[in-house]
């Protein structure tokens, strides 16, 4: 899962990023108005927080360009100001929620999960399509109700992909989502290739029908 923090206090956006890469979130950094610009019109993300108060710019605006995008990233705006006014501009715009600053960074993880359960899966903690069960706390994966053990990148592309069932995913996408904005400067995206193939050896084994195909020449394609 991947998180944009739009934050200009360094420190507080460092420590967010320690505290989430340990509940194996990617995440990746603007510290001013015009680079979250151009971040959320290059990539998406599963999760955006958002600082209200930004160098160059209103954070409210950034979220006003996310609707007008018809973006679908949740956004959790995370400011010291705390008035009410405040508050209703940026749920009113299209923001998922609302954390006043200082915060307990396991409360904001909690926001974040919930956040992302409630767009992508139907706000359940456990996700069943046909012989295959996910449960998103626990991270665990059953097949015909017997454990499949996968990596948390292969963990993280299958969320991907049930999360987007029946659209075409293209390889480009896959790389960004598993590699954040390093993708752009990999010399190609095998590795999306070997982390996909890894990952449907061991739920084909344990007893999955393949759902997952592939859409040569463009991407791959959850079929539900």
């Amino acid at each position: 899962m991947k998180i944009l923090i739009i934050e200009d206090e360094k420190e507080l956006a460092h420590n967010i990023s320690a505290y989430l890469s340990d509940e194996n979130y990617l995440c990746e950094f603007a510290e001013t108005f015009q680079q979250a610009l151009e971040k959320i019109e290059v990539y998406n993300y599963d999760c955006i927080l958002l600082d209200l108060m930004l160098p160059g710019g209103d954070g409210l605006k950034i979220l006003e360009e996310l609707k007008k995008q018809d973006k679908q990233d949740g956004v959790i705006i995370i400011s010291a100001k705390d008035s009410l006014k405040d508050k209703i501009a940026g749920l009113q715009i299209g923001a998922d929620d609302y954390l006043a600053k200082p915060f307990h960074l396991s409360e904001l993880a909690a926001r974040i999960y919930s956040v992302i359960r409630r767009k992508q899966f139907g706000n359940s903690n456990i996700i069943k399509l046909h012989e295959l069960q996910i449960d998103l706390l626990a991270k665990t994966i059953l097949v015909h109700n017997e454990p499949v053990i996968l990596t948390k990148k292969e963990f993280d592309l299958l969320l991907l992909f049930i999360g987007n069932k029946n659209r075409v995913i293209s390889k480009s996408a896959l790389a960004e989502h598993l590699s954040g904005d390093i993708a752009d400067m990999l010399d190609n995206h095998d590795f999306v290739y070997a982390h996909i193939k890894n990952m449907k050896k061991k739920l084909v084994d344990a007893g999955y029908q393949n759902y997952l195909k592939t859409i040569y020449g463009t991407g791959y394609k959850w079929e539900a």
